[in-house]
């Protein structure tokens, strides 16, 4: 059912479904593909997509290969189309992306910072806002992930980096009601997962991202379960690992004192926390065996308790969780097996490496904003905004904060 009850509404309810198909298939289906996925008839689908063209939405461009007849047209983003700018805020450094329809994604700038928040953000936030005024209304939205929970109102607690209640949206400089998604990377990665990585069409998947420390969340249909505010599935602050160390986010024997880039610095005796030795962490994975192996099978053990809460079909692991799969599978996979109830041991979840890598967080920020963006009310604005001078107009300033709502549902 979609609700329409007129003829002018049902054409704006597949306006949407149109162009969410185009960007879910990342612009690689024919036209006659997607009206046969969506059940529109072709004149139907041939007066939506030329509208679409109209309003700048969707280009055509001939599919490959076609040597004969009239030729086959792919729908994909429009050159002068909407963008999100999507963000990922690691520890010691940010990457900003300029993302299409269909999910093509293109780095602009990567910063180093010195982990503060002030040192983070506001360099950040003049990048941001100078693509928005070279974009102009182009922008759909900025996506933001972060290495911690994240409360309503754009509001991110980082334990080992000493942020606490950071307003994210205000050290950006982006004013009240800018359309913004400020995210967890973890839950943002999973979602990237869920939509074009290992985890799509799995009904329950488990998604685990490994940087300096580890964090996890259940995918369930498609999307993250992030609990009641926002903040649940901090499965790296469980104490799954069996260790007593205290956590900088006040528990005691945190999985994440275990797994991740502050793991393999102390097993070898570097100085560690604060956001700092990357390098020297890839240099440990890289030449320290037992140090990968410890870190592996602290992730095994992890693993196999979360396996037994949440039954998941497969485990995804991105950041170096993927690499200490792939450097010391068996050491994980051997920690997992002992841990696993022996109901689970018959059919033990797949456990793989993310498709999409260390790019899975940024990917995820992007999806936040087109989610916000394809609906009814964001293709109208965008049709009444299309040509009307930018972000920094009075009218499209006003527009803009009216309609869009920070989304921390993610």
């Amino acid at each position: 059912m979609t609700g329409a009850t007129t003829s002018v509404e049902l054409r704006a309810h597949n306006r949407v479904r149109l162009l969410r198909a185009v960007h879910d298939c990342g612009a690689g289906r024919t036209r006659s593909q997607l009206t046969r996925d969506l059940g529109l008839a072709r004149g139907t689908a041939s007066v939506l997509v030329a509208g679409l063209a109209e309003d700048e939405l969707l280009h055509e461009e001939p599919a490959a290969g076609r040597a004969r007849g009239r030729p086959t047209q792919i729908p994909g983003p429009h050159p002068r189309g909407p963008v999100a700018l999507a963000v990922d805020v690691r520890e010691d450094a940010w990457e900003l992306a300029e993302c299409e329809l269909g999910g093509r994604t293109t780095v602009l700038e990567v910063g180093p910072h010195d982990g503060t928040p002030e040192g983070a953000l506001a360099p950040l936030g003049e990048a941001v806002a100078a693509h928005r005024r070279r974009l102009g209304h182009r922008v759909a939205g900025v996506g933001v992930a972060l290495a911690g929970p994240v409360r309503p109102g754009g509001l991110v607690d980082i334990g080992h980096l000493g942020w606490r209640s950071v307003d994210v949206p205000l050290l950006l400089g982006l004013g009240p009601g800018t359309p913004i998604a400020v995210g967890n990377d973890t839950a943002f990665a999973a979602l990237a997962e869920a939509r074009r990585g290992r985890l799509r069409g799995v009904r329950v998947g488990l998604h685990l991202h490994v940087d300096f420390d580890v964090g996890g969340v259940l995918v369930v249909d498609g999307r993250p379960l992030q609990g009641a505010g926002g903040m649940g599935a901090e499965f790296g602050h469980m104490p799954l690992g069996g260790g007593d160390r205290p956590c900088a986010c006040g528990a005691v024997g945190c999985w994440g004192m275990d797994v991740g880039a502050n793991a393999l610095l102390r097993h070898v005796g570097l100085a560690y926390g604060g956001g700092r030795g990357r390098a020297q962490a890839e240099h440990v994975l890289a030449t320290s065996e037992e140090a990968v192996a410890a870190g592996a099978r602290a992730l095994g053990r992890g693993v196999a308790a979360l396996v037994n809460a949440h039954d998941p079909e497969v485990v995804t692991l991105s950041g170096l969780g993927a690499e200490l799969r792939e450097r010391a599978g068996e050491a994980l996979v051997a920690a997992c097996e002992p841990g696993l109830m022996s109901i689970r041991r018959d059919r033990p979840p797949l456990i793989e490496s993310s498709a999409l890598g260390w790019r899975g967080a940024l990917l995820g920020a992007m999806e936040s904003v087109f989610d916000a963006f394809l609906t009814i009310e964001g293709l109208e604005l965008w049709r009444r905004n299309r040509g009307d001078g930018g972000p920094d107009t009075p009218e499209r300033q006003n527009v803009t904060n009216s309609t869009f709502a920070e989304d921390n549902s993610i």
